[in-house]
């Protein structure tokens, strides 16, 4: 049995290499990655891929529609804007059943396709590896350049190389900043910040610079450690992944045991496996690990160790594959079953959870009413044998549209009275006011009567909302 698969059988409690992070040394002190540039088909697919997401995230807050914009979340304001839809605070149940799916999609992601979101949708991987570590390449060099380069004493060279790197990066860092401002105050109130004086507008400001500077201390310094000790996904793997779960694996069957290719090699030397051990799968990991270890918390499963490899296989003509997207069970049995019956459980919670969201949006109301009885109020008696009641409304309007309100009871007869002129629908707003209701004293069925009212736009003659409310009247 060979080392490696000792290793996944026995436990991963036994293995050194677990003992410590590949990016940290004995006494601490932090080691600098210094990956070099990977290359191959997954590679260039992840590159199509990240441009792609990262031409929807700069794009979105430009696009607008009927003047509004297209994505808003404004926390701040308690605006939210999705795809053109308007959502009032009062719509807060439907964000967090939202929230509730895209959480469970990347659990069912997870336990289907493992750490696979990590290294090809992730923001922090594709901002880290397809922007920030493309300029790295294009200003210093591959990675032994880089190692050169950081031993290397201050010179002319040195210090126009690091400050520009330094420069764009803090550049970009800007970029995303504002970027993530306009998803937040919306991207008119962004050019006003930069465009305008800063004492107009130095909260905002202050925003940016902070978001900036966080943003350039992530991607500058920071980087992979987001991944590796801070980013919770990263630990909740752990608890999701098991023997039938797709990850990037080391086929230690067919690799093991390592060795360098000998020329004319003697017969009775034991014949090696395919890896080569040319360990160019760790020099272009970007969290330093070495995945023929096994499978590993630090893996991102970006793929561009399978490149390294694949590139080699082919190079000294073995099938590629030797590291691949596969789970336990598909290396050590030769089977694969994805859809597993936890991974079904998870989808069915999953269609569970849709099907309610796309239930309350079908039967969400673009005019959302409240009417209670004014606090503190009785009813009153009037003189042509009507009972009155006052109460207060409330309409949340939720679209753009702007249009007069009428009430109307359905289910007795009842005359009613607005305190003032009648309301009319603010766009994307709130509107309060009071309104008498009058019903006759024979028709009360005793001290609370149930009211069920309609609220109709008199434009169109179409209910809009209806809400149920109690009617108070004397004790017969």
């Amino acid at each position: 049995m060979s080392q490696v698969e000792y290793v996944f059988e026995e436990g991963a409690e036994e293995a050194a290499y677990r003992d410590s992070l590949a990016t940290v040394d004995a006494s601490g002190k932090r080691i600098w990655i210094f990956p070099k540039m990977p290359k191959g088909k997954f590679y260039n697919k992840r590159k199509l891929l990240s441009y792609l997401l990262l031409a929807v995230l700069f794009g979105l807050p430009w696009i607008k529609v009927g003047g509004e914009p297209l994505v808003l979340l404004n926390v701040l304001e308690r605006r939210f804007i999705l795809f053109g839809i308007h959502f009032a605070p009062q719509d807060f149940h439907l964000f967090v059943i939202g929230m509730l799916i895209m959480m469970l999609i990347i659990v069912v992601f997870t336990v289907i396709f493992g750490r696979l979101f990590c290294g090809w949708i992730c923001p922090q991987t594709i901002f880290m590896e397809m922007v920030y570590r493309r300029i790295e390449y294009w200003i210093e060099g591959d990675a032994g350049a880089q190692r050169r380069l950081a031993k290397a004493p201050w010179t002319r060279d040195k210090i126009i190389k690091k400050v520009s790197k330094q420069a764009i990066f803090f550049g970009i860092a800007v970029l995303i900043a504002n970027t993530f401002l306009a998803y937040i105050i919306g991207i008119d109130e962004v050019l006003k910040i930069i465009s305008e004086p800063i004492n107009e507008h130095w909260q905002g400001f202050m925003a940016m610079i902070i978001f900036s500077l966080v943003f350039y201390f992530v991607f500058a310094s920071l980087r992979e450690q987001v991944c590796t000790t801070i980013c919770p996904y990263g630990r909740l793997q752990g608890v999701l992944l098991d023997k039938q779960s797709l990850a990037v694996y080391y086929d230690w069957i067919r690799g093991e045991p390592r060795g360098r290719m000998k020329k004319n090699a003697p017969v009775d030397e034991q014949p090696k496996g395919d890896c080569i051990d040319c360990k160019l799968c760790v020099h272009v990991c970007p969290t330093g690990i070495d995945i023929r270890n096994g499978i590993q918390l630090e893996c991102v499963n970006c793929t561009a160790c399978m490149d390294a490899c694949d590139e080699v296989m082919t190079k000294i003509d073995k099938p590629t594959g030797l590291i691949r997207l596969d789970s336990y069970e598909g290396i050590k049995e030769n089977k694969s079953t994805i859809f597993t019956t936890r991974a079904l459980a998870y989808c069915g919670v999953l269609a569970v959870l849709i099907g309610l969201e796309t239930f309350l949006f079908w039967s969400r109301s673009e005019v959302e009413t409240l009417l209670l009885r004014t606090p503190g109020m009785l009813y009153q008696e009037q003189e042509d044998g009507y009972i009155s009641n006052l109460y207060n409304y409330q309409l949340i309007n939720k679209t753009k549209e702007k249009y007069p309100i009428e009430l109307r009871v359905t289910n007795i007869d009842a005359v009613v009275q607005w305190v003032g002129t009648p309301p009319v629908t603010a766009e994307n707003d709130i509107i309060e006011g009071a309104v008498f209701i009058k019903i006759k004293a024979e028709d009360l069925d005793g001290r609370k009567t149930e009211l069920k009212v309609e609220v109709i736009s008199t434009e169109t003659g179409e209910k809009v909302d209806d809400v149920d409310t109690n009617f108070l009247g004397p004790v017969k």
